[in-house]
């Protein structure tokens, strides 16, 4: 009994000491690894809010809106009014939209998430609403001075059943109380504007 006791002792001791050494060595690794320094100082960057974020500030607040939407290239468009709520969320990181407005009469709600992807060098966003089970997926580019920002994107249209149907959406923000929003088709050539939403800070 004695023998066993001394002997798991000694495996204690042993089990400790090869622990210990094993946590300073991959210490000690990390720390002469410069490489994966260097990495977690990239991702650091990559995960953190910056300049080309801010651009998207004016974006932020309570809105009255006012919609056009243009069902053909040569008609009339369709005129309704609304609202929508745009905060900051997920730290700072993703602009969030609320929108509240009608539809051909009915009733509609919709909600947006813009960012800026540090990684792809893009900004990037998703809109989704009740009158539809799509995605409108897009990305794009601001000018130089994060004025206009421009983005082109695909969904799947219910209308033409076609499960790639290209947009290109355009934000024109003219001052911090007033933006508007087009989206575009490119098939309809020259007209291809199908519908503007002119926000108006309440």
């Amino acid at each position: 009994m004695k023998y066993s006791i001394a002997y798991l002792g000694s495996a204690l001791v042993v089990a400790g000491a090869l622990a210990v050494g094993l946590a300073l060595g991959s210490e000690n690794t990390q720390k002469a690894d410069p490489t994966m320094e260097e990495m977690m100082k990239k991702a650091e960057a990559a995960c953190t809010p910056g300049t080309a974020h801010q651009s998207l500030e004016p974006l932020v607040g309570e809105w009255n809106v006012e919609v056009k939407t243009w069902m053909t290239p040569d008609a009339q468009p369709l005129l309704s009014t609304g609202t929508a709520t745009s905060t900051w969320t997920l730290k700072g990181r993703f602009v969030q939209q609320e929108f509240s407005g009608e539809f051909m009469g009915q009733p509609f709600h919709g909600i947006s998430f813009t960012g800026y992807d540090n990684v792809r060098e893009k900004y990037r966003s998703v809109w989704i609403d009740d009158m539809s089970t799509t995605m409108v997926v897009s990305e794009g580019d601001a000018d130089g001075e994060g004025k206009v920002i421009t983005l082109g994107g695909s969904y799947a249209c219910a209308m033409t059943g076609e499960k790639d149907k290209a947009t290109t959406q355009v934000y024109r923000i003219l001052s911090q109380d007033k933006h508007v929003f087009e989206m575009h088709d490119p098939a309809r050539g020259e007209n291809s504007k199908v519908m503007e939403i002119t926000y108006i800070r309440k």
